[in-house]
Order: C-alpha cells, then sequence, then structure tokens
C-alpha cells in the first residue's frame, strides 16, 4: 500500500500556497534535466554560438593587435611654441599636415638608391587638411614643394640634435634635417595656424593603396610617355595602380608647363577620383573592404603620437567618410615665380596673407575675408613714434608700370615726416606691400597706416633694409592704393566632385 504525504496544512493566520496545473512535476522532471541529458541540437548549437563568440573576439583582438602594431609616431612638432591647448578629435574643428616622403631607405629603396634621399628625406606632397567642427566643410591646401619659406629653429626628437633657422629655403626641405616635426613648425609659422596631427606615408603606400582599391582612374589631355618617373598612358581615362599610380602622383614634366604646379593639380585630381570611387563603391561603409585598406596603409604610416592608435584614427575616418564630395575643395597657396629664382616660388602677397587670415577664421572659403576695413591694421591717425621720422631709411619701389610715379609718392612720404628717401625701380606687381628688415617693424606698421593698407600687407624680408614700399598697381594714382574686396572662395582649385582631366605638357 503506498503511503500518501499531504501537504502540510498552513500555520494560523498564513495563506495557503497556491496550486496551479502540473505543479509538482515540474520539480520532479527538474530534478532529472541536464545538460547531458538535453537534445543533441541544443548541444551543437550551444557548441557553434560559443565557438563563434570566441573567434570573433579573437579576430577584432588580432586585427586591433595588427593595426596598432603597423602604426610609427613621431612628436607633433620640433620645438616651436604652442598657444593652443589638445583638441577634441571627434568633434572640434581639425587641421592634419599630410605629407608623402621621398625617402628610399628601407623598403623604399626599390624606388632608388639612399643617396637621393634618406633618413627623413624630404617631403614630396605638403597638404594641409582642415576638416571643420561639423564635418561639412573640408580643405585640402597644398603647398608647392618648391615654395621658398623661412624655416624655424627645429631640434631632432629623436637624436635631440639643434638645427637653426633658415631663411628663403624649400619648404621641401623643412623635415629632412630635424624630422616630421619641424615641417609642422614651417607650416604653423607660414599660415599663422596650429597643425593638431601630421600623417607621413611613403612611396610604398601609393602603390599599395591604389591596388588594394582596385585602381583610380585618371584622365590625360594627349597620350603620356614619360621616361623620367616612368609614367605610360593613353589619351583620355585610364585607371592606374601600382608604379603607374606613384607615376602619375611623382611626375614633372608631364603635365601643364612641366612645373611643380601642374603635378600638384595631377595630385588634387587622383585624390578626389579616390574619394568618389570609395564611396561609390561602399567602401567606407564596408569593414571588410576597411581593414584591408586600413592594414596597408598603417603599414606604411607614420603619424604624431595623439594618432597612434587604432581608435584615434577610427575617430578620424569616422568623420570623412560621410562627407560629400562636393564639398572636398582643393586648393593650392596663391603663389608667384621667386624674385630670386624663377625656378622657385614665392608666396603671392597679400593674396596669399588674406587667404590664411579667412581660413584662420573659417573652413567655411564662401563666406567673405576679413576685408581691410576689417583687419587689425594701425590706425590711419598721425603715428605716435617712439623714433625719430626723419631718420628711418624707407626706399618706394616702383612696381605701378608708372613712369615717374615714385617720385610723387615719395612726396607723400616726406610730407608724412619720413624724409629719408631711396627710389628705386621694380618689376609690376597687383597689391602693394610694406616690406621691412630686423628692428624696423613699429616704422613699417607706420609707413603702411599713412596709406591704409592692412596688417596683412606688412610683411618682413631678411634682405630688406629698412622699409621698403613696393607699389603694386593698384597705387598708380591717388594718394592711397584701391584694395579690392578679396574673395578666398577663389583660391579653389577643384572639388573632389569635379572629374578633371589633366592638361599634358607639349615638350615633356
Amino acid at each position: 500500500m503506498v503511503t500518501r504525504h499531504d501537504a502540510p496544512s498552513p500555520e494560523p493566520g498564513q495563506s495557503p500556497p497556491v496550486a496551479y496545473p502540473g505543479q509538482g512535476k515540474l520539480a520532479a522532471r527538474s530534478r532529472r534535466f541536464s545538460f547531458r541529458r538535453s537534445p543533441r541540437w541544443f548541444k551543437i548549437t550551444s557548441a557553434v554560438v560559443a565557438v563563434l563568440l570566441i573567434a570573433v573576439i579573437a579576430f577584432g583582438g588580432y586585427w586591433v593587435w595588427r593595426l596598432q602594431s603597423n602604426i610609427s609616431s613621431s612628436a607633433l612638432g620640433a620645438g616651436g611654441v604652442r598657444t593652443e591647448g589638445p583638441v577634441d578629435d571627434s568633434k572640434d574643428r581639425l587641421q592634419i599636415l599630410v605629407l608623402g616622403t621621398d625617402t628610399r631607405s628601407g623598403k623604399n629603396g626599390q624606388f632608388g638608391t639612399t643617396d637621393q634621399s634618406s633618413g627623413y628625406g624630404q617631403s614630396d606632397v605638403m597638404m594641409l587638411l582642415d576638416i571643420s567642427a561639423d564635418n561639412n566643410h573640408v580643405n585640402v591646401i597644398s603647398f608647392p614643394r618648391d615654395l621658398l619659406v623661412d624655416v624655424p629653429a627645429c631640434t631632432d626628437n629623436k637624436t635631440g640634435k639643434q638645427y637653426p633657422e633658415r631663411q628663403n629655403a624649400m619648404i621641401n626641405s623643412a623635415m629632412a634635417e630635424a624630422g616630421i616635426g619641424c615641417a609642422v613648425d614651417t607650416v604653423n609659422k607660414l599660415t599663422g595656424l596650429e597643425v593638431d596631427h601630421f600623417m607621413m606615408a611613403d612611396f610604398n603606400a601609393v602603390t599599395e593603396l591604389s591596388k588594394a582599391v582596385g585602381g583610380v582612374d585618371v584622365c590625360v589631355s594627349t597620350a603620356v610617355n614619360d621616361p623620367d618617373s616612368g609614367l605610360h598612358l593613353p589619351k583620355g581615362t585610364s585607371q592606374v595602380e601600382g608604379d603607374q599610380a606613384l607615376a602619375f602622383l611623382r611626375t614633372r614634366h608631364a603635365f601643364s608647363d612641366g612645373g611643380d604646379l601642374g603635378r600638384i593639380k595631377a595630385q588634387q585630381s587622383f585624390l578626389g577620383s579616390l574619394v568618389r570611387k570609395l564611396k561609390a563603391d561602399g567602401t567606407l561603409g564596408n569593414p571588410q573592404k576597411m581593414l584591408g585598406i586600413a592594414d596597408t596603409v598603417t603599414k606604411n604610416l607614420t603619424v604624431d603620437n595623439g594618432l597612434a592608435s587604432v581608435p584615434a584614427l577610427l575617430t578620424i575616418a569616422g568623420r570623412l567618410k560621410n562627407i560629400d564630395p562636393a564639398k572636398v575643395n582643393f586648393i593650392t597657396v596663391p603663389n608667384v615665380p621667386a624674385a630670386s629664382d624663377p625656378n622657385r616660388l614665392d608666396l603671392d602677397q597679400p593674396a596669399a596673407s588674406n587667404f590664411f587670415a579667412a581660413l584662420t577664421k573659417s573652413p567655411d572659403l564662401s563666406q567673405p575675408a576679413p576685408s581691410a576695413a576689417a583687419s587689425p591694421a594701425p590706425s590711419t591717425e598721425a603715428p605716435k613714434a617712439g623714433y625719430n621720422k626723419a631718420l628711418q631709411p624707407v626706399t618706394v619701389a616702383n612696381g605701378t608700370g608708372v613712369t615717374g610715379r615714385s617720385q610723387e609718392i615719395g612726396s607723400l612720404l616726406s610730407a608724412g615726416g619720413f624724409t629719408k628717401l631711396a627710389k628705386i625701380q621694380a618689376d609690376a606687381r597687383p597689391q602693394t606691400m610694406v616690406y621691412y628688415g630686423a628692428g624696423f617693424a613699429d616704422v613699417a606698421a607706420d609707413v603702411a597706416a599713412m596709406f591704409g593698407l592692412p596688417a596683412t600687407s606688412v610683411q618682413q624680408v631678411a634682405s630688406v633694409q629698412g622699409v621698403q614700399l613696393y607699389a603694386g598697381q593698384d597705387f598708380a594714382s591717388g594718394d592711397k592704393p584701391t584694395l579690392p574686396a578679396p574673395k578666398p572662395n577663389d583660391v579653389v582649385a577643384q572639388t573632389a566632385q569635379d572629374q578633371t582631366c589633366q592638361t599634358t605638357n607639349p615638350v615633356g
């Protein structure tokens, strides 16, 4: 006989337990339930999910480790003074100096010998990438390698060796002695901006990246066969990758008049085509493709210490991936043939200063630049000089194109108290400038104030003794130069949306 065990009666004042269908049976079955006796499909599914989770974690960890191992880094500057604090890469306006080194050291030996360029190398390409805080405006500003500038005193962060300031030096030589940080300090001094980061790639980066994206479309007006660079292209549109992509970016003789400016236009066109391809292919939103490109790029990239991590680089990539190519402006700094060497370039003043002032104000170059009236020029009232104006050497350089005009301008200076005058004939220039030597900044400011010139029209030049008023064609008559309203957006050569065809050099 089976003895029945009834549930205990509740104590007085307690509610009886609530009964539900199957009560007691579930508990009995639960004692028999175990993973060993679970259905086969459950075991298999659980094992597969576990393996996949481990694989995903391992895969992600492997790629983070691999990309991080690829990255090389260096200090952002070479001793230059910074007045701005660090930026938030995810939301602030960013300025990144992009450099291409021509070094033949290491894996770049296939492109030449170390006696051509070793160590840090020279900057074959120098572009400033300017990204607005809202990501709606991107400017890519090219600096010609032949541009003559003043390179500040720099210290090599690796060796501690100090290098003195160099005047009238080619900008591409800025990093050759003291490293990438010296190139950054040079651009800061030249533009008045403060670069937040840098990225430097070598020859191999171009060849490998162009292969990774499956080639880049380029166009030439006539067939090109350049033995110096090795570029060989038929007339019209072609797809270049590997060595041909590098040759397209490096050739000096194939485009325009065979100079550096024609090469810059080709480089800008190449980058625009690359941007369009990445957007059209959906590459920037495809993790698998991006990993391949990231692996290729990071193997051949040196960045500043602030960008030397995978998350930091992903932050920059994330800001760029949704930008409209039509809002990516390619610009070359205003320049003219150098007075000291027709094969070199000088900044075209005051256009260059006006452009840098506009860029400092806003990355949106469709906005009007600071006008002459709004520039921080000295007051046009009679200056209260702390010196004897009659003793200050002032030269009038007649670049107005009007014979005898220096005499009339000299009379205006004499009436203002500057009587120690010299007059010389000069090449015609569009706009009037005031140049000065060391120790004459206050005199130059007062001369500029007499003629209503903005501060951007005043520049220190080592070769000038005292002060030189270089009268341009805007000062061909009257008591003051006629200053046109600057239009900085006119400097935009093309956007990443434009599909351009490079004009070839007829004698190249």
